[in-house]
């Protein structure tokens, strides 16, 4: 069973900076991205960004561009997600995904619980 565990979410002051990660377990087979999705109650998904498991093609939504970086680390079936310059819009549930080879990428078929992230003004 896949399971995808997201940390490092938090509270922070406009212009401040976290970083997330996920960790992926229990697939047998081969991923073929990951990627970060984020929610406010009330408004429908939001996809942040998405890196493909070589680490050559990645994706941001123009919305975080230049302000979060996204990494894998295959080794340690880790995601990450570097979140700068963080502001009021940028506050959201942040949820890990994953896409299986057979599906291909962005196709997400596995999910995280979230990790909540709060920047206040």
């Amino acid at each position: 069973q896949v399971q995808l565990v997201e940390s490092g979410g938090g509270s922070v002051e406009t212009g401040g900076s976290l970083s997330l990660s996920c960790v992926a377990s229990g697939y047998t087979g081969d991923f073929a991205c990951m990627g970060w999705y984020r929610q406010v109650p009330g408004k429908e998904a939001e996809g942040v960004s998405y890196i493909y498991i070589g680490g050559k093609k990645i994706w941001y939504a123009d919305s975080v561009k230049g302000r979060f970086t996204i990494s894998i680390d295959n080794a340690k079936n880790t995601l990450y997600l570097q979140m700068d310059s963080l502001n009021p819009d940028d506050t959201a549930m942040y949820y890990c995904a994953a896409a299986p080879a057979w599906l291909g990428c962005p196709l997400f078929a596995y999910y995280g619980r979230g990790t909540e992230v709060t920047v206040s003004a």
